[in-house]
């Protein structure tokens, strides 16, 4: 149950902070989250995201930096710091405005 209220409120905070994308998210993560390419999830696909939401933002993370299935390592944002790569996953994860 607790982990449950977790996520809860975890998807509300995130979608209180959707907005526009974040400044690298077309040339890194839109790439193939815009499209779904190779089996990305959507962005703005909340359902899809909800899995991975309940790893943690340090697993997610993790899996940017290292490359997780056809996402290459640092997800092509190489120079991106984790307080940008949590700003992308969040907008990725939000509902659509």
């Amino acid at each position: 149950m607790k982990k449950l209220f977790a996520v809860i409120l975890m998807c509300s905070a995130v979608g209180a902070i959707a907005g526009p994308a974040p400044a690298k998210y077309q040339a890194s993560c839109g790439a193939c989250h815009s499209s779904g390419a190779a089996g990305a999830p959507k962005t703005h696909d909340v359902a899809a995201w909800q899995p991975r939401l309940e790893k943690g933002m340090p697993a997610l993370i993790l899996s940017v930096r290292n490359g997780l299935g056809a996402m290459p390592p640092t997800g092509l944002c190489a120079d991106c710091t984790d307080e940008e790569y949590t700003a992308m996953i969040e907008y990725m994860a939000a509902p659509a405005d």
